[in-house]
């Protein structure tokens, strides 16, 4: 699981759904944003159009690893595509390897 700083006592999980509108209210970021993130495939919804795109738990930390990626690093949107999925990665290898070790 990613380590995000959320406000206390909020719980993310992979069955939350949020809608484009809900997402954008939640992360605190302009629309415009996240459908570009979309389109670059970091974020990758449930629908076709944005009027129907439903977003996960996991879809909300992203965003805002995103967000910092790009605040922080100054990294162009098709770098945050890449520097997501490297980290996703990274994430599933030390599971990986902590299932290996126990």
């Amino acid at each position: 699981m990613t380590r995000e700083l959320l406000p206390l006592g909020e719980i993310i999980d992979e069955h939350v759904r949020l809608n484009l509108d809900q997402l954008v209210q939640r992360c605190d970021v302009e629309l415009e944003l996240v459908i570009a993130l979309v389109h670059e495939g970091a974020l990758e919804p449930r629908g076709e159009a944005p009027e129907e795109w439903s977003f996960s738990g996991p879809d909300l930390l992203r965003l805002q690893r995103a967000r910092r990626l790009q605040r922080d690093l100054e990294v162009n949107l098709a770098g945050v595509a890449l520097a997501l999925d490297l980290l996703d990665e990274l994430d599933s290898l030390r599971q990986r390897l902590r299932q290996l070790e126990s």
